[in-house]
């Protein structure tokens, strides 16, 4: 683990209509990363794009 990993170890992660994942972000809180990903889901929600945000900490595996 690194500097990096440790001072932002919060995700934002997203999931594309065909099934990709992508970090989309790195923050310092669990609070700052779900309101960064509400504010990014929102605002590609009003260009018609349905894109799945969710918040990991690092290391957390998700299914």
């Amino acid at each position: 683990m690194n500097d990096s990993t440790v001072a932002l170890p919060w995700l934002v992660i997203r999931k594309d209509d065909n099934g990709n994942r992508y970090r989309v972000g790195r923050y310092a809180t669990e609070d700052e990363a779900q309101s960064e990903a509400r504010k990014m889901a929102d605002s590609l929600g009003d260009h018609g794009h349905e894109q799945l945000y969710w918040v990991e900490h690092v290391g957390q595996t998700t299914p």
